[in-house]
């Protein structure tokens, strides 16, 4: 239990659990995961926007990477000042509130599973690739660790990466989805595109 899992993300990375992973349907989540996380959630909230800055100086410490998703962010080498970041604030409370509206539709699945798509596709306009993902909800369970106390439980951390794993998957989804439209809508126009020595008057 605890932060050993912020390093390897929350997706498996080896490659035979990736292809049955690709295979199989989402990550399953129980009514016992529902319960437990909207519990969960109710104290959460009430440090909504900690949790979102907390989350976020924790991603680039331990994915540098990462930062070169973040255009804001790129160039921004000391962590304190990320801190005090309005900018990194509003990001954070935006990933908060999606995750907010993830725990509100946790009884309709089918509508947790559009809002995930669309997250997805809005990623592949923002040039964010899948493999950031699962970083994502590690350094979430990392955050709220500390505020939940002694209602963290083993239970309650395979809850919130069953969220996790099962909006990721799905996001990954929305993300090659609408890489495969762009390249179909590329592939369309420049097979419409009138050739001028065929034209004739």
């Amino acid at each position: 239990m605890g932060c050993a899992i912020s390093g390897s993300g929350l997706t498996p990375r080896t490659p035979e659990i990736r292809s049955t992973e690709d295979a199989e349907a989402p990550a399953r989540l129980t009514p016992r995961h529902i319960h437990l996380i909207k519990e969960s959630w109710k104290v959460i909230q009430e440090d909504i926007a900690k949790v979102g800055i907390i989350m976020f100086v924790r991603l680039f410490e331990t994915h540098p990477e990462c930062k070169d998703v973040f255009f804001l962010f790129r160039d921004v080498e000391d962590l304190e000042r990320l801190r005090t970041s309005r900018e990194l604030r509003a990001h954070g409370l935006r990933v908060m509130s999606f995750i907010e509206k993830s725990v509100a539709r946790l009884d309709q699945l089918e509508r947790l599973q559009t809002l995930a798509l669309e997250l997805g596709k809005s990623h592949y306009r923002y040039n964010a690739p899948p493999k950031y993902y699962g970083y994502v909800g590690a350094e979430f369970i990392c955050a709220v660790q500390p505020i939940l106390k002694e209602r963290w439980t083993a239970e309650l951390e395979q809850a919130w990466k069953t969220l996790f794993q099962f909006i990721t998957g799905i996001m990954k989804d929305g993300y090659l989805e609408e890489e495969k439209t762009k390249r179909n809508l590329m592939l369309t126009s420049t097979r419409e595109r009138p050739d001028k020595r065929n034209t004739m008057i």
